[in-house]
């Protein structure tokens, strides 16, 4: 299996058309398996897998040096690495309160520990995780360009803002791509955000193809979740909203097995299907998972097809918000 190509944005970089993230081999879905994590790092390059995303808080920087354990032994120009930065974590790694530290000063200081923890003298893209309404956001990518022109990132990316706020960014410094969730159950991107990155030539990383594993056809509501899980408090995994989205989940099932692919795939070629501008990140954290939402990228979606998998998931249907009250009002792209 080898992953085809696609480019982000008008400026971006030519990436696997399928990217990994990485979150969850170090935070917020529960405990996972270094050994596996490494494992499936590695078996996603060797599938041809480029784009690798991951965050400088995600488990406190453990993240990061988790990647740079792989990335020792790979040719570093045959992976791209987006780092996001600017949430903040106590030593208990507890998440502090927005806002988010994106000044200009932090932008330098932050790069300069993802450098070092990853164990290399460039990112290929940086973005602020999350804006803080209290910094103009032309002060954050002027600082970021500033680290473009010196060399230390390739490319600046920007992360859940709403299309004035993009449009605002990219007239100071040219823009790769916009990571914000999107999927079936997340269509929020398509009102204004997307027309806005196709006018100006910017690309969309999509994270939460499987609406954090809602999408994979594995989850069921007698599932335990631990404190740690982000899922234990997302409001789509509650009561009554978990029910109803198991529900759409059932109806995409049966097209999935229709069709001779599996629910995520599915799930996963829906969104890649949106546009060659799009990039879908899966969360794999296992060989076997990593190795089933890959075979959706060789699958051909039809309009026919596409028709049948809205009409099972159809835009609007997802009961609760993708995040808990005063995670959604962190967002500038929910504004």
């Amino acid at each position: 299996m080898s992953v085809s190509r696609r480019t982000l944005g008008r400026w971006g970089p030519e990436v696997s058309a399928i990217g990994l993230g990485a979150m969850g081999m170090s935070d917020l879905y529960g405990p996972a398996d270094d050994v596996e994590n490494v494992a499936t790092l590695h078996a996603a390059i060797d599938a041809g897998v480029t784009l690798i995303d991951t965050g400088d808080f995600y488990g406190s920087g453990s993240n990061e040096m988790l990647i740079g354990r792989v990335l020792r032994e790979r040719r570093r120009e045959d992976v791209v690495i987006s780092v996001k930065f600017g949430s903040r974590r106590t030593p208990d790694g507890a998440f502090q309160p927005a806002p988010y530290d994106v000044s200009p000063e932090a932008v330098k200081d932050r790069l300069a520990y993802s450098l070092r923890r990853l164990g290399t003298d460039y990112l290929d893209i940086y973005r602020p995780a999350r804006l803080n309404p209290r910094i103009p956001v032309e002060e954050t990518v002027g600082a970021l360009e500033e680290m473009r022109q010196a060399g230390y990132i390739r490319y600046i990316g920007l992360s859940e803002v709403g299309a004035e706020t993009i449009r605002r960014a990219a007239a100071v410094a040219p823009i790769c791509d916009l990571q914000i969730e999107y999927s079936l159950l997340s269509r929020g991107p398509e009102k204004e955000v997307l027309p806005t990155l196709r006018e100006l030539g910017i690309g969309l990383t999509a994270y939460g193809v499987l609406s954090r594993g809602l999408l994979s056809g594995y989850w069921s509501a007698s599932r335990q979740l631990g404190d740690e899980d982000f899922r234990t408090h997302s409001p789509r995994f509650q009561g009554g909203n978990l029910e109803a989205n198991l529900r759409l989940v059932e109806a995409l099932g049966r097209v999935a097995r229709r069709l001779g692919m599996t629910t995520s795939q599915a799930a996963i070629a829906w969104v890649a299907a949106q546009g060659a501008d799009i990039v879908p990140l899966v969360g794999a954290r296992r060989r076997e998972r990593l190795a089933e939402s890959l075979g959706a990228a060789s699958l051909t979606m039809s309009a026919q097809t596409l028709r049948e998998i809205e009409a099972a998931v159809p835009a609007g249907a997802a009961a609760g918000e993708r995040y808990p009250v005063p995670l959604m009002a962190t967002l500038d792209s929910e504004r």
